[in-house]
């Protein structure tokens, strides 16, 4: 007899806006770009070598089975990214504004 796996058990489905590949950090945004940037699932094993090639295929799969879906996915990771940035580059933590003003510092220190 032989187990049935669907596409959907190779995943974790954190939150509508993170899924990850099941057993690993890593979402399935990171193959599905890697793929529409033209890699061959043997390519974007070398840059993600902690997968594996069933898995990359089956993330590949289910974004073409799952296409507009997944676009759209992907356009709201892209969106979120870029309002923590700029809400980051707004509102820098206070590391980063000690850093600044620790480089303004010796900027002044070594133009003298």
């Amino acid at each position: 007899m032989f187990a049935t796996i669907k596409l959907e058990d190779y995943f974790d489905y954190l939150s509508e806006d993170d899924i990850r590949i099941k057993g690993h950090r890593i979402g399935i945004e990171d193959v599905i770009n890697y793929y529409l940037e033209g890699y061959t699932p043997e390519e974007i094993l070398k840059e993600l070598p902690s997968l594996n090639l069933e898995k990359i295929y089956a993330t590949i799969t289910y974004y073409l089975h799952n296409r507009n879906d997944i676009d759209f996915y992907l356009l709201r990771l892209i969106n979120q990214r870029k309002e923590k940035y700029e809400e980051f580059v707004k509102n820098p933590s206070p590391l980063i504004q000690r850093l600044k003003t620790e480089k303004i510092k010796r900027t002044q220190i070594t133009a003298k």
